[in-house]
């Protein structure tokens, strides 16, 4: 096992992110912390498909039945590790899903409804 020591949070983020370009992103990453948004912050920050919350992380990567995950021995890296999937594998993926579609009277959001939020905060 290799201990990295970083001064906070946010540098403990950048050295995964650090060690992903190295090591090779996708796959998960562990936390063990009692900051609710700090996972949060993980998932929408670090290239990883998983991120496993006080849980044993060699473990809970595989799924489990305390953290709702599907059984596998086989975990897709997503894009970031040039995989066509980014959860577990498990039997749906060896399905052949047929969908009928016909049809239907389209939604159309507007440019203003999909983009207006981001265009306020960070202009057009």
């Amino acid at each position: 096992m290799t201990l990295y020591r970083v001064e906070n949070f946010e540098s403990a983020c950048q050295k995964i992110i650090e060690i992903y370009e190295f090591q090779g992103k996708g796959h998960s990453v562990g936390l063990h912390s009692n900051e609710e948004k700090r996972s949060l912050k993980m998932g929408l920050k670090l290239p990883a498909c998983r991120v496993i919350v006080n849980q044993p992380h060699c473990l809970a990567t595989g799924g489990s039945f305390s953290n709702g995950m599907p059984f596998s021995l086989s975990m897709g890296c997503g894009t970031w590790g040039r995989n066509s999937i980014s959860e577990n594998l498990n039997y749906q993926h060896f399905l052949n899903i047929v969908r009928v579609v016909h049809p239907i009277t389209p939604i159309e959001p507007s440019e203003e409804e999909i983009f207006g939020e981001f265009w306020k905060k960070f202009g057009r």
